[in-house]
């Protein structure tokens, strides 16, 4: 028997396409961002070690948190969520982070361009879920609130 006859949409098949593909691009942002930030995490330095340390924490629990709702609601809807890690290095958008120590003012920085990236695509979809999910459609709008708000921490950190 087949996933998609596993689980019944209560959306049409073209509105479960809309929706599905809306979320799993977002599913695959979201891991990509968990990553990212732990990575620069990881290898931050510089004299506002610790805030921007503590700050990434943050984005990694916001990004892992709504990655699993964005999976669960693909998979209310009969679509199958991938998040391995292959289909996530495939399809990511997000700016390359660099290997090894980072400097804190560049890791700011490069997180204020990460989130505006991510944002943007959100915002793409929230357009394009409109007619097909409202509920998908909500889902993604409190999600651009959350990562709205990250931003523009990262932006105020960005003029110091």
């Amino acid at each position: 028997m087949s996933a998609r006859s596993i689980i019944s949409s209560p959306l049409s098949d073209s509105a479960r396409t809309i929706a599905g593909n809306a979320l799993q691009a977002t599913l695959v942002d979201l891991i990509d961002l968990s990553l990212v930030a732990k990575q620069a995490h990881w290898n931050l330095y510089g004299p506002r070690f610790r805030s921007v340390h503590l700050q990434l924490d943050e984005v990694v629990t916001t990004a892992r948190d709504h990655a699993d709702i964005v999976a669960e609601r693909a998979a209310a809807l009969g679509v199958s969520p991938d998040g391995r890690a292959a289909t996530v290095a495939g399809a990511s958008n997000l700016p390359a982070v660099p290997q090894g120590w980072t400097e804190d003012t560049a890791v700011v920085k490069m997180l204020v361009e990460i989130f505006a990236a991510v944002i943007h695509r959100v915002r793409e979809r929230i357009d394009a879920t409109g007619e097909a999910d409202a509920v998908t459609q909500d889902l993604l709008i409190g999600l651009a609130a959350e990562l709205e708000k990250q931003s523009w921490m990262f932006q105020a950190e960005n003029q110091a």
